[in-house]
């Protein structure tokens, strides 16, 4: 059985940083099964991510801000979720200090 908990993942939160995360990853894989993943993220600040080669889903955990999809804002806040298919430009902004949300990637790379 696969399972994870939100707050053993927030502990491994900043991961290592990198020339793309300076720093430190805001995310960290709770687990994988096919083309399934998924993570927990907690950008801090800005969320700097680029569009994924594969279709997701984020499950709001905590905090509140919007989420930018192709230009369009959404507010969200705990107990939310939205898709956002492959390669769609997207990221959340004006977000509280407490956001982390649950993200769900799945699929063949370019979306279903």
């Amino acid at each position: 059985m696969m399972k994870a908990t939100i707050a053993d993942l927030m502990r491994q939160i900043p991961g290592k940083a990198s020339a793309e995360w300076p720093m430190g990853e805001p995310f960290v894989q709770a687990f994988t099964h096919g083309s399934m993943s998924v993570e927990v993220y907690a950008p801090k600040e800005t969320d700097i991510q680029t569009p994924h080669d594969q279709d997701e889903l984020y499950f709001i955990h905590s905090g509140h801000g919007e989420l930018v999809i192709a230009g369009e804002r959404h507010p969200f806040e705990p107990g939310m979720v939205f898709f956002v298919a492959a390669n769609i430009e997207h990221r959340f902004e004006n977000f509280s200090a407490d956001f982390s949300t649950w993200v769900v990637f799945w699929g063949p790379k370019g979306g279903e």
